[in-house]
């Protein structure tokens, strides 16, 4: 029995069933997302988006989708689905009597007494989507029509009816190809069935509207080209796979590679293995170079501080492979020499790669070796840092960092309105001192441990982490909130209630007193702890935004001013665990045990990005993110590791 399923009363309730989405991702950077009903309710939707070199490594949807109909005994039945405005049409999902997601998707419609299956996979290794029809039961022979839907546009973008776009077709075997667009790839369009008829009936279908992107206040209609359609001949207990494919494919070797994939496809018995599947998804191997997807379907591939964060996560504790993880961070620091120790609007983020590393070493590598090959880097990132090496951050005197470009918001809280930062928190800022003094002291330890003797490095820094610590101290605590500033500039402390100071408490070289943690963890716990991720701001703040719903602007409010992030929940529950021990670990299983509940929600059989602050504590964001499912993976290791204790 398939792991997530929903049952015809559910999927005919477009209230519910648009609201929840099917995710898959290939190796080659594809990915194929549209609703359980199959009905696009966003401009990242469609059922082939491709990785395109030759527009700088953006993605770009050319199948939007797919519309079925069936004729039997003369009768023909739509079993498509579009929204024009306020109206859809056709209504294809009052068929659907059942969908489930595993091991692969699979909508199954019924029209009086006819039976047929849908199902889809996006093949793991190419930039093609294959779709199987299975006739299960029918009174007569059925004409299947199929009718494609194309884009050839950026993800991001939307396109309208144009006289540049070139609507004319090249037949092939099985099918037939497009190229809208010049410098487009050909898009091969083909079946597995040779006697199957292909008419030419060239159509834009104007003012197809994104019900999502209508709530959200953006730009939600366009116009797609309907080249025509295919039509073919099933019998009961018939097949037919439809191929869209970058590649020219052999149409008698379609059902068969269908049948291998799906083979190979895993399956779900519970939800580790969900974990696990998506950490997969979310790892691309893009002309051979690996790297990590920060979410699906509209974040970016090989992000500095989303890779550092999410790769000890999906590569160690989700995949077990050391082999990923060096591949993939040798990757990113070769991408990102400029980020990693010139400029950077998340000053943060090159300090985390100590902690990265320190996970590395705790799931057991080789610390000379892994201090050999990134000693010199992160030697280097330390050394960026001084004064006159970057202009948006240095150290001061008093030896903490001060980070500062008027106007621009200089760590991951990075939501802007109108230009102007929601949360610029200029100055002093806790999260980025504390990974500082973290990587200060771990490059010192293994420096001192596996580096020359006489070291220059350790000469430097030694003199100045007691300094960095102790005045580290004397800016942030607050006694009287027995918590810790969540920055300090020429005003002084800042004292909203952030989850920033949680990094000061986790991080493995701390720099705060041992006597403070039960404090700040108290704040912590009263003011920003849900059952679905740690909040951005306390409740008790004016400034606070418990739900990421309405136009732009109020989303851009709340993103980080109440909204909650699972991945906090990473460094919560190591810190809790570190503190309370074993009597933390029910409270943190029941913190995870909500991700569960949610698996049907949003993204079905994702990880979402963030959630509102206030209850019921609803899924936003990016469908699929790298963060949130590093997060649960790794509290999943933590708590197997206390159990074994």
């Amino acid at each position: 029995m398939a792991f997530l399923k929903f049952n015809k009363n559910e999927l005919v309730n477009l209230a519910y069933s648009l609201k929840r989405e099917i995710i898959s991702a290939n190796k080659t950077g594809a990915y194929c997302n549209t609703s359980i009903v199959t009905c696009n309710t966003r401009r990242y939707h469609g059922l082939l988006a491709v990785t395109l070199d030759r527009f700088g490594g953006d993605r770009f949807l050319l199948l939007s989708a797919l519309d079925e109909s069936i004729i039997v005994n003369g009768k023909q039945f739509n079993l498509g689905i579009h929204c024009y405005g306020d109206i859809y049409e056709p209504r294809g999902h009052k068929y659907v009597v059942d969908f489930s997601a595993d091991p692969v998707p699979q909508v199954t419609y019924q029209v009086g007494e006819v039976v047929l299956r849908k199902s889809l996979i996006l093949s793991p290794d190419k930039d093609q989507i294959l779709i199987r029809y299975d006739l299960l039961r029918t009174p007569a022979p059925v004409t299947l029509i199929l009718k494609p839907f194309l884009a050839f546009r950026n993800i991001h973008a939307l396109t309208s009816q144009n006289d540049a776009a070139n609507t004319s077709y090249t037949e092939i075997p099985g099918g037939v190809s497009f190229r809208m667009y010049p410098n487009f790839p050909d898009l091969h369009l083909q079946l597995s069935d040779k006697d199957a008829e292909w008419k030419y009936m060239p159509c834009w279908n104007n003012r197809i509207t994104y019900s999502d992107e209508f709530r959200r206040g953006f730009d939600c209609t366009e116009d797609l080209f309907t080249p025509g359609v295919f039509n073919a001949r099933l019998g009961k207990g018939g097949s037919l796979v439809f191929s869209a494919s970058l590649e020219q494919e052999e149409p008698a070797g379609l059902k068969r590679r269908f049948t291998s994939y799906e083979r190979r496809t895993p399956e779900i018995s519970g939800y580790r293995d969900q974990l696990v599947r998506c950490a997969d998804s979310l790892i691309t191997r893009h002309n051979g170079v690996e790297m990590i997807n920060a979410g699906l379907s509209w974040m970016y591939t090989g992000l500095l501080r989303e890779t550092l964060q999410a790769l000890p996560g999906l590569t160690l504790h989700g995949l077990h492979s050391p082999a990923h993880f060096e591949e993939i961070l040798d990757n990113l620091v070769a991408e990102e020499q400029e980020r990693l120790f010139r400029r950077t609007t998340q000053v943060e983020a090159p300090l985390y790669l100590a902690c990265t590393l320190q996970a590395y070493l705790d799931y057991g590598a080789d610390p000379k070796k892994v201090w050999k090959k990134y000693g010199v880097i992160m030697k280097d990132v330390i050394d960026s840092y001084m004064p006159g090496c970057r202009k948006e951050v240095a150290m001061h005197p008093n030896g903490l960092l001060w980070a500062q470009v008027d106007g621009v918001a200089l760590t991951w809280m990075n939501a802007y309105i109108g230009g102007r930062a929601v949360t610029e928190r200029a100055g002093y800022q806790v999260e980025t001192n504390a990974f500082w003094y973290n990587a200060i002291c771990f490059a010192l330890e293994m420096e001192g441990a596996y580096g020359p003797k006489g070291s220059a490095f350790v000469a430097k820094w030694s003199q100045l982490k007691d300094m960095i610590k102790n005045n580290f101290i004397s800016t942030f605590w607050n006694e009287e909130r027995g918590c810790l500033a969540d920055y300090v500039d020429g005003f002084g402390q800042n004292l909203d209630v952030r989850p920033n100071q949680l990094y000061a408490v986790w991080v493995k070289n701390s720099p705060v007193e041992e006597e403070m943690v039960p404090s700040i963890l108290r704040v912590i716990d009263g003011e920003l702890v849900t059952s679905r991720g740690i909040r951005t701001l306390s409740p008790r703040d004016v400034k606070y935004k418990g739900v990421y719903e309405g136009s732009q602007l109020e989303r851009d409010l709340a993103y980080h001013q109440g909204c909650t992030r699972p991945f906090l929940l990473e460094q919560y529950v190591d810190v809790s665990l570190r503190v309370k021990g074993p009597a933390f670990i029910k409270k943190a299983e029941w913190l995870v045990e909500g991700f569960w509940a949610d698996l049907s929600k949003h993204g079905v059989g994702a990880f979402s990005e963030l959630y509102d602050g206030d209850p019921p504590h609803e899924p936003h964001g990016a469908i699929s993110s790298a963060l949130s499912t590093a997060a649960l993976l790794t509290v999943e290791y933590l708590l197997d590791k206390q159990k074994e204790v």
